[in-house]
């Protein structure tokens, strides 16, 4: 009798430890995707750039305040003086965005904006304008 009780204390010690194991593999939390934007202009030029670097826990918290997850820098760039920003987002698809357009340099002419967007590593989206450019896999 001792010895039955035994062998299952043991196997419900061994069960309960193997619980505790698992446990942090369920408690993971989403894959991050490494994100790179980059904002050239043709000519050297100052511009405002917007950008993603944070997710919103549902999409109304970023409807009812899209500036809290799109924040704004104002930056000189040119051909060889890029703006580029490296971020991690979990769903890039739906949240990767850069765009640029002219600042306060309303009287210069128009510098010609590029920007581009990878994902680990891959670029996924590139485009320029003459006034702005928009980077993003998501259509907004």
């Amino acid at each position: 009798m001792r010895r039955t009780s035994t062998i299952t204390a043991v196997a419900a010690l061994a069960g309960s430890a193997l619980t505790v194991v698992a446990a942090p593999a369920s408690a993971q939390g989403p894959v991050l995707h490494q994100i790179r934007y980059t904002v050239t202009a043709d000519a050297p030029y100052y511009a405002d750039i917007y950008y993603r670097d944070t997710e919103p826990a549902v999409f109304s918290d970023y409807s009812h305040n899209p500036y809290l997850y799109s924040p704004k820098v104002e930056a000189d760039i040119g051909p060889d003086q890029p703006w580029v920003l490296e971020t991690q987002l979990a769903d890039p698809n739906r949240w990767a965005m850069v765009a640029v357009q002219s600042g306060e340099s309303l009287n210069l002419p128009t510098p010609g904006f590029n920007c581009e967007l990878a994902v680990d590593g891959v670029v996924v989206k590139t485009n320029s304008g003459p006034k702005g450019a928009l980077c993003s896999i998501r259509g907004w």
